[in-house]
């Protein structure tokens, strides 16, 4: 019993970790982020005449940048989330669906999802998650 409650509080503190480096992570496309603005602006504060191309593909750059952001940045908020969930032990479900998708990103959701699933399998910690009020 001891061993569970220790097993959840350390996966608590990576999931907060692993969700903060996630944040981080996704800002890597705030430079395409950039340079679109910059194929947007820059030719139509020079009368923008003839530049269609240039300008839509910096919307494309634009959007997709703001795109990907806004996933990762919701990505690394549920993340966290499951870390404060499993602090709390409630939510067991949550916790879990989110143990598996974070297995998709190489290497280190996979290995904390890979750990999560397996102490969250274990039918004491089951019983936890329950007495919480889950």
């Amino acid at each position: 019993m001891q061993d569970d409650l220790q097993h959840l509080k350390l996966l608590s503190i990576f999931h907060y970790v692993v969700g903060g480096m996630t944040a981080l992570f996704a800002c890597f496309p705030i430079i395409h982020l950039i340079i679109g603005l910059a194929m947007i602006i820059v030719p139509a504060a020079h009368g923008g005449q003839g530049q269609a191309a240039p300008m839509i593909v910096g919307w494309f750059f634009v959007l997709f940048a703001a795109a990907f952001i806004l996933a990762g940045w919701t990505l690394a908020a549920g993340i966290a989330l499951t870390g404060q969930y499993l602090g709390k032990r409630t939510h067991y479900l949550y916790c879990l669906v989110v143990a598996a998708v974070e297995c998709i990103f190489m290497p280190f959701g996979t290995v904390l999802g890979v750990f999560t699933i397996i102490v969250l399998s274990k039918p004491t910690v089951k019983g936890l998650f329950s007495g919480a009020g889950a």
